[in-house]
């Protein structure tokens, strides 16, 4: 039985990585097992961890799904200067989503649901009866 999800991206630097990362995530990491590594807890049970090292090239993207994408996407060209990207979406594909690069090369990216009610479904299924 799977229970858990844990991903790992890679930075150069990992105080610029996790003053980037804190940005881009909106919290201080959750916890800092030892020098050179840090960790957020996304949603229950799904974890990133930053480790310093070699950035993978032609990793992710790792997409993390957002109630508002066009301004989540504002939000972080303003803050990470970041640069802007493309929102598509298909028929076919119940979301909308754009990708993008840290400093280090790692691809991320984010999604918004297209049906709303289906969204909130999603968030009550993955963190109970919480208020978005």
């Amino acid at each position: 039985m799977i229970f858990e999800l844990t991903t790992q991206i890679r930075v150069s630097n990992i105080a610029e990585g996790q003053k980037w990362y804190e940005i881009l995530l909106n919290k201080q990491p959750d916890f800092i097992p030892h020098e050179g590594f840090a960790e957020w807890e996304l949603i229950p049970g799904c974890w990133l961890q930053v480790a310093e090292g070699n950035p993978k090239e032609g990793n992710g993207p790792i997409r993390l799904g957002v109630t508002n994408i066009e301004a989540e996407k504002a939000r972080l060209i303003k803050e990470l200067n970041i640069d802007s990207f493309e929102i598509p979406s298909r028929s076919e594909v119940p979301v909308k989503w754009g990708t993008f690069t840290d400093p280090w090369g790692n691809h991320l990216g984010l999604f918004e649901y297209l049906d709303k009610t289906e969204e909130q479904e999603r968030i009550k299924t993955i963190l109970g009866n919480v208020e978005v």
